[in-house]
């Protein structure tokens, strides 16, 4: 992991610098396994070392995924708890999602570690519980109000490797109008 953030960090110091001054310095492992605790799962390693470099951002001023924040382990834990307090309380009964295969057709998932926020619900998540056909630690987009659950990437570190060579490709930009990274196609 690494070797993308520091192809990630050069990017954005030199394109995007008020984006990469929203990035955290990475947490300790006693966060990381506070965080694993709390959520009660245990990251893939690729998912640890990340967040040992960055510890997501900072705040949402400027969206680090395509417009999205990406999550620190505080902020996950907060809105893993928002939709593990929707799913204990019932709100989910009767739902299925609309799942690509290899991903379950759960409306939400508790093994769903979301990484991304939209400000509006939506998020790409971590998925630690896949379907037949899925991998353990794939990245999935989850809409909270459409039952789409589709593959995003394999895992969390094709996600960011992806996200690298999107960046150096001149397919990802800042955009202050849109408020951080998106897709060139989106402007």
């Amino acid at each position: 992991m690494e070797d993308i953030w520091q192809r990630i960090d050069t990017w954005l110091e030199t394109h995007a610098p008020q984006v990469f001054q929203t990035l955290q310095p990475g947490a300790s492992e006693a966060q990381i396994l506070a965080a694993e605790t709390a959520l009660g799962v245990q990251f893939p390693e690729d998912v640890r070392r990340s967040y040992g470099l960055h510890n997501g951002q900072q705040d949402y001023t400027y969206g680090l995924c395509e417009g999205r924040e990406f999550l620190s382990l505080e902020r996950i834990q907060q809105e893993w708890q928002v939709w593990k307090s929707l799913l204990d309380g019932g709100d989910f009964e009767g739902s299925s999602g609309d799942s690509e295969a290899g991903i379950r057709s759960d409306w939400w998932n508790p093994q769903w570690i979301p990484l991304t926020y939209d400000g509006a619900g939506n998020h790409d998540c971590l998925d630690l519980d896949p379907a037949e056909g899925g991998s353990r630690g794939q990245i999935i987009a989850f809409w909270h109000d459409a039952s789409d659950r589709t593959l995003v990437a394999p895992s969390f570190r094709t996600w960011w490797e992806r996200y690298a060579e999107d960046l150096e490709a001149g397919l990802l930009v800042f955009s202050e109008e849109y408020g951080g990274i998106v897709s060139l196609e989106d402007l």
